[in-house]
């Protein structure tokens, strides 16, 4: 049972396939079971937690390893320094260590403070200790105002 806010997204049908408007790449795309789940977790992040669209990127490519990865969502801060990233599963994907690597190989790159694993069913959001390379799970998501007045006071 999905546990997202259930969202009006906008679709259309282009032949035999479903696609969905993206609001942050401003383009249809195909609405596979992944997909479905990262634009309902950007509405949820956009209306629930306050999180400006515009400072989001979505796919964002990195480099890890010598090999080109995507980030399903990255946010910023007002500066562009990566704050948040968030990886997304179909919600027939059961989330396990393997997620959490993978997560945590993309934050190599981004150096972010929170992580954030969601399948649309099960939402992990966590920050890492990289010293001790462990992950310290929240009870909930941040708001977007909670990690500014952490920028601000100099505990981010």
């Amino acid at each position: 049972m999905v546990n997202l806010p259930i969202n009006n997204l906008k679709t259309r049908v282009v032949g035999a396939v479903i696609e969905v408007f993206d609001p942050i790449r401003k383009k249809y795309v195909v609405l596979t079971p992944e997909e479905w789940v990262r634009q309902n977790f950007i509405k949820y992040l956009v209306e629930e937690k306050h999180y400006p669209a515009s400072l989001m990127a979505v796919e964002k490519t990195i480099v890890v390893n010598k090999l080109k990865k995507r980030c399903d969502v990255v946010i910023y801060g007002t500066e562009r320094k990566p704050l948040l990233m968030v990886e997304c599963k179909a919600s027939n994907i059961k989330i396990n260590q393997n997620s959490f690597d993978q997560i945590a190989r993309y934050n190599l790159s981004l150096d972010v403070k929170y992580l954030i694993i969601t399948n649309g069913i099960n939402h992990f959001c966590c920050t890492m200790d990289k010293v001790k390379m462990t992950y310290d799970f929240l009870e909930e998501v941040p708001t977007y105002q909670d990690l500014v007045k952490e920028l601000e006071n100099g505990t981010f």
